[in-house]
């Protein structure tokens, strides 16, 4: 198949990219900057979402689009709020716009399980509404789609707004190991190889119009990873907390978010609708 990527110079989707390639499909990166791991089959096209003319050429020739272009670091989503909602949510709209026009078979988007989570700020709130988005366009224009929300990963191809990574190139530079948030914090990570993997997979019929949740199998206490860590680089310093709790980051990983209840007001001795009807038709 034909298969645009959206944001596919970064890291994950770059490793998504090659997992598609190595599986007998044409590939087509779309992104603002040129990837660094580009494959020789891999297509490259330079452009930002919002380029609906470039965006419609491209689209018109596929078949399934993945969907990763985005704001992805939840500190830059809380200083950028309004930066958040044009690319993270406008510019996926634009994009389920194109998609329907042109008979998508499927719409694979790359979301997070902060979607599920009281944290995750700006960032979660923008990937929570481009679900509602997705969800809405399967209803009313039959858009198939497919959600994958992941957790933390690790892996080749990350930065230092990556957390393991962050932590490892501190470790390296300072030889302290150190960690901004909470000595209890629970994660669950799993390596970006394996979620491509998973990625992948779910192009199978039998994810249409589920949500996936694609995150690493055994939990482990951010103090026992920092123990681990300080071992393997020989660091006998104390590790460093430095702070209680980091804005915005979850405590521990969460996969079921639970909508919160509302609290219905009523006005003392109202009358009953049929009455309070008449009344007003009366007075039109």
């Amino acid at each position: 198949m034909k298969i645009l990527v959206t944001g596919g110079s970064g890291f994950l989707a770059s490793h998504i990219s090659d997992k598609l390639i190595s599986s007998g499909h044409e590939i087509y990166i779309y992104d603002k900057k040129i990837s660094k791991f580009k494959n020789r089959k891999q297509r490259f096209i330079k452009g930002d979402l919002s380029n609906t003319k470039l965006l419609e050429k491209i689209i018109k020739k596929i078949d399934v689009v993945y969907h990763f272009a985005a704001i992805a670091d939840i500190g830059e989503a809380m200083q950028n709020p309004a930066d958040t909602v044009k690319t993270n949510i406008l510019s996926t709209v634009n994009l389920l716009n194109l998609s329907q026009k042109h008979n998508i078979k499927r719409f694979i988007f790359g979301s997070t399980i902060y979607v599920n989570s009281e944290e995750g700020s700006f960032y979660k709130s923008s990937k929570r509404a481009a679900e509602n988005y997705i969800e809405e366009y399967s209803k009313l224009f039959g858009l198939k789609f497919t959600i994958l929300r992941y957790g933390s990963l690790y892996g080749e191809r990350s930065n230092d707004k990556n957390g393991i990574t962050k932590i490892i190139n501190h470790a390296i530079k300072k030889k302290v190991v150190s960690y901004d948030g909470s000595k209890h914090t629970v994660r669950e990570y799993i390596n970006v190889k394996d979620a491509a993997k998973m990625s992948v997979r779910c192009l199978q019929k039998k994810y249409e119009n589920k949500y996936i949740i694609i995150t690493g199998k055994n939990k482990i206490k951010i103090n026992n990873l920092l123990k681990i860590l300080k071992k393997f680089f020989k660091i006998k310093s104390s590790i460093v907390y430095r702070d209680n709790k980091l804005p915005g980051h979850y405590i521990k990983t969460p996969n079921t978010y639970k909508w919160k209840k509302g609290i219905k007001m009523i006005i003392k001795n109202n009358e009953n609708f049929e009455k309070d009807l008449i009344k007003y038709l009366k007075n039109i």
